[in-house]
């Protein structure tokens, strides 16, 4: 086979478990022959529609098995896969089309709205709709039924581009991060080596694909190990306990706020969670007392740090780990380096923060049409500079302090709101909490606290104070407190602290 990338990774999986179940999705069962029968016909239409290799094919909409179908018929014809965030407005998604290039468009029915609203879509080859309201719109099924199920070998390298990320967008515009196929492959190894990713899997998918997480880090080692990947369309907390009775799911993955609601719901005590081997986080620290609120109930976290540019493992704390060093980040995964530094790259010393750097076969190449932000990325030799700010412990252990742009100063002493917002989880009435700087004419800036209240519960900004002080130093306790409703997210489940920044003081 000349496709050494993800396009031949159907056609291998077929070969070896054609009969074995590799999706389910809207209780709907594909096999691995199924997948690869229908992945093929769709490359087929895409190539006679005029894709080629190094062509862009774009995807938009919730999680969906076409997903998956789309990614790997594009890396069939050795293209490049574009998902895009469902949630984004179209003068956002109109700016990544037109930046990334891309030449094919399908998109969910949930996002014909924004396609409507697309200012020019001219330069599109196709446009493609998944469940089409009118005869209008081009059908996704009608267009794969169409296509031909001859084997399609197109050379492609593992160094050849697989996917183009585009960032949260958290600040100003987004990049489009680019991920070789050697980037998810490696990526593919590092997890396998630090979790037992096991033939039998069931695999929960709850969090959006797009984000680098589901899609890296459960799905394409799902698919190589032959496992079964439950995909859902979006996150749900009822429905979620419902597929882990129903289907005995071993393995599933959540940014906090998930995990969180997930441990909220009336049904967290009595719900039988036995098959769950394997529980993954990721994205944001998550704060030890949701670990431990887990561990009571006999789960157990494994916990990793990474970024979309590392495809995303970069660190990762494996299962026997995790109550002796609740909290950590872990070590780096098998197959990369990381350090942690001053500004002038030198070594911390244990206990110091610094900046993370990562190097290794999983770190992008760089970012899409964007030699600037590229150079701007490496510290030199392949070092990539992650931007967020870490801490080592005696044994190597890697904590994840906040992010760079995140630190604010208060009368000259630095503060993470990372670590304040974990002691303010911890309060009972707090269900979400994200604190960000804001100037100050006396200190330079101090802390604002947005929270999330659990239902039925209320607090005041004296309680929290009250309750703060002797856990933390009295610098770091926020001056003011803001209880909201909701905090503002990315898709991938990140609090865009970039908008509670800018919101004007009560």
């Amino acid at each position: 086979m000349r496709n050494a990338g993800l396009g031949g990774w159907t056609a291998r999986r077929a070969q070896m478990t054609p009969n074995r179940t590799a999706f389910v999705f809207a209780d709907r069962s594909i096999t691995y022959d199924e997948v690869h029968t229908r992945t093929t016909k769709l490359a087929s239409q895409l190539r006679d529609g005029g894709v080629k290799p190094g062509d862009r094919v774009a995807y938009l909409g919730p999680n969906h098995v076409a997903f998956a179908e789309i990614m790997f018929a594009t890396h069939m014809l050795g293209g490049i896969f574009v998902p895009l965030n469902f949630r984004l407005a179209a003068p956002e998604i109109d700016y990544m089309l037109n930046h990334s290039g891309a030449a094919v468009l399908i998109y969910a029915p949930e996002c014909a709205e924004v396609v409507r609203a697309l200012p020019d879509t001219s330069g599109l080859l196709e446009i493609v709709c998944l469940e089409p309201s009118s005869t209008e719109e081009r059908d996704y099924e009608s267009l794969l039924s169409k296509g031909d199920p001859t084997p399609i070998d197109v050379p492609v390298g593992l160094d050849d581009v697989a996917v183009i990320l585009y960032t949260s967008g958290t600040t100003g515009r987004p990049k489009g991060a680019m991920l070789s196929h050697a980037n998810l492959v490696w990526n593919a190894f590092n997890l396998m080596i630090g979790l037992d990713v096991a033939s039998d899997e069931v695999t929960l998918i709850s969090a959006p694909l797009f984000h680098v997480a589901a899609l890296a880090q459960m799905l394409l080692p799902t698919f190589m190990k032959g496992g079964r990947s439950l995909i859902m369309p979006s996150w749900d907390v009822d429905r979620c306990y419902d597929l882990i009775e129903e289907h005995r799911v071993t393995w599933m993955f959540g940014v906090t706020t998930m995990f969180a609601a997930f441990a909220r719901s009336p049904r967290w005590a009595e719900a039988d969670l036995s098959s769950l081997r394997n529980l993954m986080t990721g994205g944001s620290a998550i704060p030890v007392s949701l670990i431990r609120a887990y561990q009571e109930r006999g789960l157990v976290f494994c916990q990793g740090y990474g970024l979309t540019e590392t495809a995303p493992g970069a660190t990762f704390l494996e299962a026997s780990e995790s109550i002796r060093k609740a909290g950590s980040a872990g070590l780096p995964v098998f197959f990369a380096d990381v350090r942690v530094v001053r500004p002038d790259l030198a070594e911390v010393a244990v206990g110091e923060a610094g900046e993370v750097l990562v190097q290794g076969p999983n770190v992008t190449p760089g970012y899409w049409r964007d030699p600037e932000a590229t150079s701007a990325a490496f510290a030199g030799d392949g070092w990539f500079r992650s931007g967020d700010i870490a801490v080592r412990d005696d044994e190597g252990h890697l904590y994840i302090v906040d992010r760079v742009k995140d630190m604010y100063i208060s009368g000259g002493e630095n503060v993470y709101p990372a670590e304040v917002e974990g002691v303010m989880f911890e309060h009972p009435s707090v269900a979400e909490v994200a604190v960000v700087g804001v100037p100050d004419s006396t200190w330079g800036e101090v802390g604002r606290a947005f929270l999330v209240c659990r239902p039925g519960a209320s607090v005041t900004g004296d309680e929290l104070r009250a309750f703060l002080r002797g856990r933390l130093a009295t610098y770091k306790i926020p001056r003011y407190f803001d209880v909201v409703d909701d905090l503002p997210k990315t898709g991938s489940g990140k609090i865009q602290k970039s908008r509670l920044r800018d919101r004007a003081r009560p």
